[in-house]
Formats: structure tokens, C-alpha cells, sequence
């Protein structure tokens, strides 16, 4: 694995950003967050494993002894950290207390069990829970050269499907066998784990988060395809592209081209000092004024890095300006329930004087 990725310097960053924020120690548990910062993708167990970043002092590893071995063979390795090994008759939680001492606040992991959040209130009843993501988020956003490289590559995997679905889609098939097909497709593209797949014929494709089903696809009919999964480095693809079986009823390619003008004119409104709204502002208004404001039920877009879904999210609200390095989908759509629906999507990284597309398949309607 990279070490540009996971650099030995992130550690100390996380540790001034914690002391910056006022927070005593960073507790990341197994999840994004650790592996962010460690490049450690450790199993989530309900034996702690327990990275604990103090704003002063010296970062350690709390470690079930079991998993001493992966976690020395981890990318965390290179880090310099004391691993804290615990045995089955240990209580982890005490011992982790202990050395932390008295803090006032204590930043944990987003995505920590309940179970784990609830034991360390109660070792450390006098310190205040706050997420970690307010410390990590920052980082997170601003995605490196490294990084940006992960995404590109994992971008490329899943247009390498999506050039595939064509041959897998045709009237007759359930989107369960397509999806099954498209899944085998997604793995043999270099991905590790396959995170997704909506295969979304007819009326489905009017859910966006559509669960595939034994529906038989019918010829004259669209399918929202929404694709994507992680690749071994811990970086992820993410895209949908819409396919209509024979030709389509003529309202549904009329509003398509909508989507795709949409879909273009977010991709390029996207340079640093936009707020993340306008660019949510830049399809959605072309939307409403087609006629399909109400079609068009969620957000334009969401970060994308180790996780699918993390910050910044492309929706109204969200005034913060586009940075270089912000990373995240570009993705409207319109929805007719009952009838059909359509989404265009592509992962798009702020540059330093516009957006850059990483995925690069055709956006027209493919009809196969």
C-alpha cells in the first residue's frame, strides 16, 4: 500500500488538529477513521482495538494480544506507536482510562459501537463525548495528490463495468441476474469488496436507493444502474449511469435530456470559493425550471474518499466554499413514481481552477 496514501505524518496532523480543537484525545475505533489515519483496516470485534491520539503526550494502540500480529503487519507499523497489547482477563477500557488520566473531553470515532462509546462514559465519567469527525473532517475533505490517484483509479474500474452493461441488460433477464453478473464484473475490475449494486428497471428506477428484485425487465424499458465498490487501497467508486432496453417512451427521453444538460452544467460549475450549494443550485434550477423541480427528491452529491458518503455533501444549506482536493459525486436525478426515473453520475475532484471528472463513460442515453 502507498505510504503517499497513509503518510507517517498524518498521525502528528490529526494530533494538532485534536490540541487545536480544544479536545483532550482522539479514541478511533475500528472503522474509516482509523484506517484514515493508521492505514489500519482492522476487524470491527467486540474486543476493543482502540487508536488513542492525545492532544499532548504519545499516541498508542490499544490491541486484543490475538490481533497484535495483523495490526504489527498494518501500515500503522510504520507510525511509530506503542501497541498496548490486552489479554482476555483484561478490561481494555480501564486500562485505557488509566493512562489517559482525568480528560475534559474525549473525541470519538463516527462510526464506534454504542457498546464501546457507552464503556469509555463509563471509565471516564467526567469527560465530555464529542465526534471525532469534527477534528478528522477537515483532512478528510481536502483529499491529496495520493489520494486523488486512489480515486481516479477506482474510477476507472467501475467505468470499465458500467462499458460491460450493455451486454448484461436485455428484456427477459431479472435485475437480480444482471446485478449478480454486474457484481462478478465489479470484482474482476480490480475491485476488492463490491459495496453496491441498484439495478433499477421500469417504475424501480423511481427509488433511488431501488434493492434489486426478481422483476422481470421489459422490453421499451429504462434501468438505473448505480454502481460501486472499494478497492484494496480502502478507496471507492461510485457511479449510475441510465440504459433503456429498446427505445424508451418519448416523455421519459425528453426529461433525460433535462438530466444530462443538469448533470453537465453541476459538473461545471465546480472551482475553488464556489459554495458546495451552487453547485447543487446548478442542476436543481435547471430542473425546476423544465418542469421537474419536485422529481428531483435529494441531494446533488456526496464526498467520496475511504468512505462512499462522507463530507462535503452537495446540497442547499451547505455554504462552505469548494477547496482543491474536495472529492465527491455530481449525481441528479428525476423520478416519476410509478413510471420510470433516470441518474446521471460521475465523481468530480475541485482542482485548482475547475473540476475534473473521474468518471468518463457516456452520458447519453445508451439504448441497447
Amino acid at each position: 500500500m502507498s505510504s503517499d496514501l497513509y503518510p507517517v505524518s498524518r498521525l502528528a496532523a490529526v494530533q494538532e488538529a485534536t490540541a487545536k480543537a480544544g479536545i483532550d484525545a482522539l479514541l478511533l475505533t475500528p472503522g474509516p477513521d482509523l484506517r484514515y489515519v493508521t492505514g489500519y483496516d482492522a476487524k470491527p470485534l467486540e474486543r476493543l482495538t482502540c487508536l488513542v491520539v492525545p492532544a499532548a503526550g504519545e499516541p498508542y494502540m490499544m490491541v486484543p494480544r490475538l490481533e497484535l500480529p495483523a495490526a504489527q503487519a498494518s501500515p500503522a507499523s510504520r507510525l511509530g506507536l506503542e501497541f498496548v497489547a490486552w489479554d482476555e482477563t483484561d478490561d481494555p477500557y480501564r486500562i485505557a482510562a488509566a493512562r489517559l488520566g482525568r480528560p475534559g473531553t474525549v473525541g470519538l470515532a463516527d462510526r464506534m459501537w454504542a457498546m464501546s462509546s457507552l464503556r469509555f462514559r463509563d471509565v471516564l465519567p467526567g469527560a465530555e463525548q464529542v465526534l471525532a469527525g469534527g477534528v478528522l473532517r477537515e483532512l478528510r475533505m481536502r483529499k491529496s495528490p495520493a489520494e486523488v490517484a486512489a480515486l481516479r483509479e477506482a474510477g476507472e474500474a467501475i467505468d470499465a463495468v458500467h462499458r460491460q452493461v450493455p451486454g448484461l441488460l436485455r428484456a427477459g433477464r431479472t435485475e437480480r441476474e444482471v446485478a449478480r453478473d454486474i457484481a462478478e464484473a465489479i470484482l474482476a475490475a480490480g475491485h476488492d469488496t463490491v459495496d453496491f449494486v441498484i439495478v433499477a428497471s421500469g417504475p424501480n428506477g423511481a427509488s433511488p436507493h431501488h434493492e434489486v428484485s426478481d422483476r422481470v425487465i421489459q422490453a421499451g424499458e429504462p434501468v438505473v444502474v448505480d454502481i460501486g465498490g472499494q478497492l484494496h487501497n480502502g478507496y471507492c467508486s461510485d457511479s449510475t449511469r441510465t440504459y433503456s432496453v429498446g427505445e424508451p417512451p418519448a416523455d421519459f427521453a425528453a426529461y433525460y435530456e433535462v438530466l444530462r444538460r443538469a448533470q453537465d452544467a453541476a459538473c461545471a460549475a465546480v472551482r475553488p470559493g464556489v459554495p458546495c450549494e451552487s453547485i447543487d443550485a446548478a442542476a436543481r434550477d435547471l430542473i425546476a425550471e423544465a418542469g421537474f423541480g419536485d422529481h428531483f427528491i435529494h441531494r446533488t452529491g456526496h464526498g467520496i474518499g475511504i468512505e462512499t458518503h462522507e463530507e462535503p455533501y452537495i446540497v442547499t444549506g451547505n455554504a462552505e466554499p469548494m477547496e482543491p482536493g474536495f472529492a465527491f459525486s455530481v449525481e441528479p436525478g428525476i423520478y416519476l413514481a410509478g413510471r420510470h426515473g433516470a441518474r446521471i453520475e460521475d465523481i468530480v475532484v475541485c482542482g485548482e481552477s475547475g473540476g475534473e471528472r473521474l468518471n468518463n463513460t457516456s452520458r447519453e442515453l445508451v439504448i441497447v
